[in-house]
Formats: structure tokens, C-alpha cells, sequence
């Protein structure tokens, strides 16, 4: 056996303490926000059937051919797949469990997603997300909700340089209308399409307006337009979903060439996107997919989502200047001798009890030592016990950043560390 050490899967990354902080405080932002909304949690598991994601992202996308990780159940042969995104998985399981028998729902999940990507800064084969989805809602006003729902994340967050795009992909007919013409327009345009865009030419051409070929952008810009096939419905809607979006304040740049990587959208796409990334410059992407339910085997339902990559927002706090928060933890129990110990531990279920955050120092060492690890805590006091203090069943208490040192009882320590805490 090898003695080399053993490292993580490159693109699959440890997030330390320091960190995980960070990553708290944003899920707790998260949570709030999504329930000031009266969105409500759904967990998902993270392998599914292979055929589910073919079925529904499409098997001609690059997340399909290229990006999964699937493989055989050794035990009966079938194939699974880690989830390369969550809205295939939710609807399969609003669909599973008959959700929306008697109402429409509002749903999150936040977790992992895998893809087999290159890793790059801001994009992982093992990223996290957020996701949002509301189903059995037909209006623009869920869709013009959702983008406002973003827009007041970002102020919550403290972003800036936060720029919204919007388009509509119409209805399937006009889709099918485009892309006839879209087929026509390229295989005229042969010689001027890379082996990529060669490639996708029949199975999926709206793909190729996503090209960022240099070479094929002059060609790209003069192809036929979607918006030229809408039917008056779907512009209509468009039009609604902006209409309350101008209302709120919330601008946004209509972009035409906005397809979205995934074949089950229709109607109203968005990203919110950034220039502090470089290449990965969108931090969250959605749109309306009133056509997936019946695609995996439901009744038809209108529905309409959103997910964020929650590794970019972070980095993007980061560089915006946030400092890494800092743990919360009230009292740091010092002590010294067997007598103390008894008494330290006694103290720190106390004190919990009373819904204190409170570490006890393990470990033995100098009353120096461990007031130095007392100050590295970041807690707010220091409860001294030697054997002294506990003959007489007292605590000294030390304010970490300055303030004189008192001795109390056992008995009224509680009431007095909340009154020190609030002074601070």
C-alpha cells in the first residue's frame, strides 16, 4: 500500500473553517430571505436516474455529452447519475409525490451539483447551488417576482455591478419556426462555422448564438431572430414581465442572443450576470419550463426557476472587500487544577442551558496559555476558575477586550454574564 498522501478530487474542494463561516452566514441570509417569499425547502437526492436528465436538459446539450458523472449500480445494472443541476430532480419529485394535486408550490433546494468540467476559478466539478422553482403558476407575475426576489438579494448582500439580461424564447411553434430558419441560415453560412457549431448544426443551432467564436459573431449577429416568430400571447407576456420589472426600478438589458444552456426553456429567460469574474461573469440563471413536466412523464404545468452558483457569490463578496465573519462564542471557561476542572465543566453545561455559546478549554496547559487561546476564540468573556475559585464555588470573569476582572458566585453567573455580554 501506497504511503503517498491522499488528496481531494481536483474540482472537488474542502471548505474549511474560515470559510464555512462565510458559507453559513450566507445559507442563513438565504433561508430568510427565501421564506420572506413563502418558499419552502425541498431536499432532493443527489444521484438520480441517467434517463431523467437525458429526458429533460436535453441529450444533445453539452452538460449530457460531455459534463455528467454517470455510471452503472454494480448491483442491478442501472444507470445513475450524480445531478449535474436541480430542477430535473425537483420536478421528478413534485411529480413522485403528487404536490401539486391541490396547489400550486413554491420550492427551494440548496446543495451540490456535479459536472465534469475543467476546473476554473468561480466554476468546480463538485459547485453548490440555490435553486428556486415555483410550479402551477401561468402569469408573468411569478416571473417578474422572481427577478425581483434577485434583485433584493443582491441589496441584502451589498453587490453592486450586478447587471440583469432578459429575452423570451416564445412558445415550442415559434421555436420550431426559428430553428427551421436558423438551420437554413447557418448551412449558408458554412464555411464560416467552426467544428463545434458544425457539429450542433442540426441537433441543437439555437446553441450556436451562444458561440463565443470571434470568428462567428459578425455571421451570428445577422442570423434570424427569435423575437421575429413570437406569437402575440407570448409577446404579451414579455412585455408584462418587463412592465412590472420598469415599475420596481429594476433595469435590465434585453438580449436576444440569451438562450440558456438547457432545452427545456421557453418564454421568459434571465441571468444576472457581473464583469468581476471574467469568463464566469453569471451568477444566477433561469426562466420559465412550461414544458418539462409533461416532458418527464406528468400532467402539463406551468412553471418557472431560478438557481445561483453559490461559490461565485461568494468570491464575489469576497472581492468586494466582506471579511470572513467571525464564530460567535460568549464565554471561553479557563481553569487549573482538579478541583476546577470539575467546577469548569459543571459551568459550561450551565451556561449553555442557558443558551450561551461556550467553549472549555481541553487540554491542560498554563493559565497564560489558555488565556491566550481564550483571546484567539473571539469569546466576548473568560471565565477563570482555579482551585481557589472553586473551594468556594466562584468564577472570575474577564472581559476580552478590556474592562476590569470580577469574581462571582456559581449561582449568579448567568445573570451577570448577560449583563456584560449587553455592555459590550
Amino acid at each position: 500500500m501506497s504511503n503517498e498522501t491522499l488528496q481531494a478530487i481536483r474540482g472537488m474542494n474542502d471548505i474549511l473553517p474560515d470559510e464555512a463561516e462565510l458559507w453559513l452566514w450566507f445559507e442563513e441570509v438565504v433561508r430568510d430571505w427565501l421564506a420572506s417569499y413563502g418558499y419552502r425547502n425541498i431536499r432532493m437526492p443527489l444521484v438520480e436516474p441517467t434517463g431523467l436528465f437525458k429526458r429533460a436538459i436535453g441529450e444533445v446539450t453539452d452538460i449530457v455529452e460531455k459534463e455528467m458523472y454517470s455510471f452503472e449500480d454494480s448491483l442491478n445494472g442501472d444507470q445513475l447519475t450524480l445531478r449535474p443541476e436541480g430542477t430535473a430532480s425537483c420536478v421528478r419529485a413534485v411529480l413522485q409525490h403528487n404536490l401539486l394535486y391541490n396547489a400550486p408550490q413554491r420550492l427551494y433546494y440548496s446543495g451540490p451539483m456535479f459536472r465534469h468540467e475543467r476546473p476554473q476559478k468561480g466554476r468546480y466539478r463538485q459547485f453548490h447551488q440555490v435553486g428556486v422553482e415555483a410550479l402551477g403558476f401561468t402569469g408573468p407575475d411569478i416571473d417578474a417576482e422572481q427577478i425581483l426576489m434577485c434583485a433584493r438579494l443582491w441589496k441584502k448582500l451589498g453587490l453592486s455591478d450586478v447587471t440583469l439580461q432578459l429575452n423570451t424564447l416564445g412558445d415550442a411553434e415559434a421555436r420550431l419556426r426559428h430553428r427551421a430558419k436558423l438551420i437554413a441560415y447557418f448551412e449558408q453560412n458554412l464555411a464560416l462555422l467552426d467544428a463545434e457549431a458544425v457539429r450542433r448544426l442540426h441537433s441543437n443551432p439555437l446553441r450556436i448564438l451562444d458561440s463565443k467564436n470571434p470568428a462567428m459573431q459578425a455571421m451570428i449577429e445577422a442570423a434570424p431572430k427569435l423575437m421575429a416568430e413570437l406569437d402575440e400571447a407570448a409577446l404579451t407576456h414579455f412585455a408584462a414581465v418587463q412592465a412590472i420589472l420598469t415599475q420596481h426600478g429594476v433595469a435590465f438589458e434585453i438580449n436576444p442572443r440569451l438562450v440558456r444552456g438547457l432545452d427545456y426553456y421557453n418564454r421568459t429567460v434571465f441571468e444576472w450576470v457581473t464583469t468581476r469574474l471574467g469568463a464566469q461573469g453569471t451568477i444566477c440563471a433561469g426562466g420559465r419550463y412550461d414544458g418539462l413536466l409533461e416532458q418527464i412523464g406528468g400532467k402539463a404545468a406551468p412553471a418557472m426557476g431560478f438557481a445561483m452558483g453559490i461559490e461565485r457569490l461568494l468570491v464575489l463578496l469576497q472581492e468586494a472587500g466582506m471579511p470572513l465573519p467571525k464564530p460567535k462564542i460568549d464565554v471561553y471557561v479557563v481553569h487549573q487544577g482538579e478541583l476546577a476542572a470539575n467546577l469548569a465543566f459543571v459551568l459550561a453545561e450551565q451556561l449553555r442551558d442557558l443558551g450561551l455559546r461556550v467553549i472549555l478549554h481541553c487540554g491542560g496547559g498554563s493559565f497564560k496559555s489558555q488565556m491566550k487561546k481564550a483571546d484567539a476564540s473571539g469569546a466576548k468573556l473568560a471565565a477563570v476558575i482555579g482551585d481557589d475559585e472553586a473551594a468556594v464555588n466562584e468564577v472570575s470573569l474577564k472581559p476580552m477586550q478590556g474592562g476590569a476582572q470580577i469574581r462571582v458566585s456559581v449561582q449568579n453567573i448567568g445573570a451577570t454574564i448577560n449583563k456584560l455580554i449587553k455592555q459590550e
